[in-house]
């Protein structure tokens, strides 16, 4: 029996990593998609024994890169059951110092790398006649308005809407689910924290704003991604895993950034 393809971008660190090892421990072959290389291979290099992958540096939000990195996972690994969109940028602002140049970054990334990976994917899963998987990665800056984080909140925002449509447009075939996080312990958020005048402080006011006074690790939202990646009856489904955020009002916490 062939083993399950699935393609994970963002997976050179962060929740796109401990994805990829947790598929990994779970019989997939994976295909691990980011921009470093040299990052992809030290992922590469953690995942079990046995396990069959495919590292292929991509730009998400370059048409012909994602267009030929499908094409090299079809080839090398065979046609995809899955994808985890897992890739983000966050460069937080005030909007009078939210560049031009910031909120196309992010957007590029967060919701225009997304979409590009879903119609390359899709494409292959309905060539092959096969049936597949999304899963999104989210926010619970799709929900609520956090200060300092328009470019993102838009983003996700984004995210949502194109997981909805894609799910109705794609049924029963495609299943896409979005999964939506509060704060997670990866690179991304200490770069953010690190913005902060002061780093501790931050982090304290991280954990306060949150109900269950905890933030998420990457394998714990790994775990959430491969769960709602097989949900046989999910489809348009926003999976908050924010400790409370959105369900107790983010705008009642103080917010350092």
């Amino acid at each position: 029996m062939a083993l399950p393809v699935t393609i994970i971008t963002g997976a050179s660190s962060g929740i796109g990593a401990a994805t990829a090892q947790l598929l990994a421990q779970r019989g997939h072959a994976v295909a691990l998609l980011a921009r470093s290389e040299v990052a992809l291979r030290e992922v590469a290099a953690g995942l079990p024994d046995g396990t069959k992958f495919l590292v292929q540096p991509c730009d998400v939000t370059s048409p012909e890169q994602v267009t030929d990195a499908v094409g090299a996972v079809v080839d090398e690994l065979g046609t995809p059951f899955g994808l985890i969109n897992a890739a983000g940028v966050c460069v937080p602002g005030a909007l009078p110092q939210t560049t031009a140049d910031n909120w196309h970054t992010t957007l590029g990334v967060n919701l225009t790398g997304t979409f590009l990976m879903c119609q390359a994917v899709v494409a292959a899963m309905c060539a092959s006649g096969e049936v597949g998987s999304i899963v999104n990665l989210g926010s619970e800056a799709a929900s609520i308005g956090m200060p300092h984080y328009s470019a993102y909140c838009a983003s996700k925002a984004g995210v949502l809407g194109l997981t909805r449509a894609l799910a109705a447009e794609l049924a029963p075939r495609v299943r896409v689910n979005a999964l939506c996080p509060g704060p997670v312990d990866t690179p991304m958020l200490h770069s953010e924290l690190a913005l902060a005048p002061d780093l501790d402080r931050a982090y304290e006011a991280e954990v306060g704003r949150v109900p269950l006074r905890a933030i998420a690790t990457a394998a714990e939202v790994a775990d959430a991604a491969v769960w709602l990646l097989h949900a046989g009856t999910a489809t348009g489904t926003a999976l908050a895993l924010d400790g409370g955020t959105t369900a107790a009002c983010y705008g009642s916490a103080p917010h350092q950034h």
